[in-house]
């Protein structure tokens, strides 16, 4: 019989094999997950986490992990380190083998896509501090910092297979806060950002949310006049109304409600929400979008802004247990999203039971 020792052993093995891809090397992804339903997805995360936290001496551990009740939960934000001081392990401040493993825990914990959106979000953060206003500061209290080494990882509660718990990883635009907890799991709230929104890495273009963007001009220009009229906002939205520090906020749902929308019009509109909901592993993000299509007659899509591919607007996808946003800050390069489940921010139904 193996011993923990040796499973450990395995489990990093494993999971850092997983990563093929390392910030900062190479553009492969990892393969996807072995096949296992939710409880097998949830059991390779915590052993994927078990496996990283081995690497750790006592001190990173103890950055690393959170008590289950700890104020570390609501603790996000899309600004970047210098502005907003977050704890847990920082990225910068690990080796070479740890980095691989977090990166492996990602890969496990999210679906492709999912990890391929927040490797470019975070490459993104690094053109912005080598070649945009990230240049030096932050740790020294000089202003914000920017970069890849600028991305921290916490656990809060201990990762289990049963009880509920929270992966949360985050740095400038980017807030991923997954509960997990045995078969179920939710995604809400995070915030996947993007500043640039487009980028140039290893002689291709990079666009972080660019699925996001054109998807939604699609479904705004498949419209009718009438349906326009119904979905386009008389008033003004600029920013995230339920952005970082509006936990508990809520508000009517506005613009034209799915049931008016033709089947067409409607799997546009269900796969604008799949970008968000797809960041989580396949197994959790299958039953939600089940969950989504169910309540689509209660879901409303409003716009704010241009119609024009190309520019930038506001919009909005709501519905029973769903709040999406899209937010343009001031132009098309810099781009707030929020993805948040009313019924369910933090796993709230996974601790009531």
């Amino acid at each position: 019989m193996l011993s923990r020792a040796r499973i450990a052993s395995i489990a990093t093995a494993l999971s850092i094999a997983a990563a093929v891809t390392v910030l900062g090397q190479g553009s492969s992804t990892p393969a996807p997950a072995a096949a296992g339903g939710p409880a097998g997805a949830t059991a390779r995360i915590v052993a994927s986490a078990q496996a990283l936290a081995n690497t750790l001496d006592g001190a990173a551990r103890a950055k690393l992990q959170y008590p289950a009740d700890s104020p570390q939960k609501t603790r996000w934000s899309n600004l970047p380190s210098g502005i907003f001081q977050r704890t847990g392990l920082r990225l910068g401040d690990v080796t070479a083998p740890q980095r691989a493993a977090i990166m492996a825990l990602l890969a496990t914990a999210l679906s492709r896509e999912g990890y391929q959106k927040v490797v470019a979000i975070m490459r993104g953060d690094e053109v912005l501090r080598t070649q945009g206003d990230g240049r030096g500061g932050g740790r020294g209290g000089r202003g914000p910092a920017f970069g890849q080494d600028e991305y921290y990882l916490a656990f809060v509660g201990t990762p289990s297979v049963t009880d509920p718990w929270m992966l949360q990883f985050g740095g400038h635009h980017l807030a991923i806060n997954l509960t997990l907890a045995g078969r179920e799991a939710t995604l809400a709230p995070s915030l996947p950002a993007a500043q640039p929104a487009s980028y140039t890495f290893e002689g291709r273009t990079v666009r972080p949310l660019g699925r996001e963007n054109d998807k939604a001009f699609e479904l705004i220009q498949a419209l009718t006049s009438t349906q326009r009229s119904q979905a386009i906002l008389s008033h003004q939205v600029s920013d995230l109304v339920l952005g970082p520090d509006a936990d508990g906020r809520t508000i009517q749902p506005e613009g034209i409600r799915a049931s008016a929308l033709t089947p067409a019009q409607q799997a546009i509109l269900l796969d604008i929400v799949r970008e968000w909901v797809g960041i989580m592993h396949d197994a959790f993000a299958a039953p939600r979008m089940a969950d989504i299509r169910a309540a689509l007659p209660e879901t409303w899509f409003a716009w704010s802004g241009p119609t024009t591919s190309g520019s930038a607007a506001y919009f909005r996808i709501q519905g029973p247990t769903l709040v999406i946003e899209y937010a343009p800050q001031g132009g098309v390069d810099h781009i707030h999203t929020i993805y948040r489940d009313p019924t369910n921010d933090y796993g709230v139904k996974f601790a009531r039971r």
